[in-house]
């Protein structure tokens, strides 16, 4: 069983920084890699970034490169997601992810069965 916990959503004016965090616990053994997915009603569920957190390798979708940042404090076994130049069509509802992943890391959302209860983002024009 692993626990992901997520925290630091709120809401902000375009152009203006937020970082998420996740907090894993349980057994984490289980899983290699960390990661945010989001998803805007009426929009389709779109993964954000990943993390190896063995080696620390990351991916992004192209509509965040730039701008946000995953890195990992594994000591505290904690993700963070460090968005900046927000914009509104970031607004959506974020979750923090894991999973055990065979090959390359990647967004596909099927590679992820721990999901956290997800945190509000709201940027505002």
């Amino acid at each position: 069983r692993v626990q992901l916990v997520e925290s630091g959503g709120g809401s902000v004016q375009a152009g203006g920084s937020l970082r998420l965090s996740c907090a894993a616990s349980g057994y984490t053994y289980l899983t290699n890699c960390m990661g945010w997915f989001r998803q805007a009603p009426g929009k389709e569920r779109e993964g954000v970034a990943a993390i190896f957190t063995g080696g620390g390798d990351t991916v992004y979708a192209d509509s965040v490169k730039g701008r946000f940042t995953i890195s990992q404090d594994n000591a505290k076994k904690t993700v963070y997601l460090q968005m900046n130049s927000l914009k509104p069509e970031d607004t959506a509802m974020y979750y923090c992810v894991a999973g055990a992943l065979d090959y390359g890391l990647g967004l596909n959302v099927d590679d992820y069965n721990y999901w956290g209860q997800g945190t509000q983002v709201t940027v505002s024009s």
